[in-house]
């Protein structure tokens, strides 16, 4: 399976559906079933800041220190990578093709949406009742 490592929370956000839009440097054209990974850093400070906290405490995450690190998370399909075309500062446009999607409120705030970035689209998520350990890599990388 094709998996990618990504900080915590941010991870935990994928894995309990509260981020649909993975944003990335670089772009991929590999489509289909992807884990998500939990690096074993966790940004302590974005935790602490709402409405993270109150997403993480509703799925019994009462803290940074109970974070899942090291290990698959979930599983999903990478649906579709597109580019960045518009950042106004409170949402962003996507785009590839003929196909056109806005990240804006809660996602947009989930994400980096500078243009010249990619949003992953993530769909199907399936939150693995077991973390899975497993050593992270950067890029794409099999499991």
């Amino acid at each position: 399976m094709h998996c990618i490592t990504i900080r915590q929370p941010w991870a935990t956000l994928i894995a309990i559906g509260a981020k649909r839009l993975e944003t990335r440097s670089w772009k991929t054209n590999y489509r289909g079933e992807l884990g998500i990974h939990a690096g074993k850093q966790v940004d302590r400070k974005a935790c602490e800041t709402e409405p993270i906290r109150s997403l993480l405490a509703a799925h019994g995450y009462s803290s940074a220190d109970r974070l899942p690190v090291g290990a698959i998370i979930a599983v999903c399909r990478l649906n579709d990578c597109l580019p960045v075309l518009h950042d106004d500062g409170q949402a962003a446009w996507l785009g590839g093709g003929e196909r056109r999607l806005e990240a804006a409120g809660q996602e947009y705030r989930f994400g980096d949406f500078a243009p010249g970035r990619y949003a992953w689209e993530l769909t199907e998520l399936r939150r693995l009742s077991e973390p899975i350990p497993a050593l992270g890599k950067q890029g794409l990388w099999n499991h």
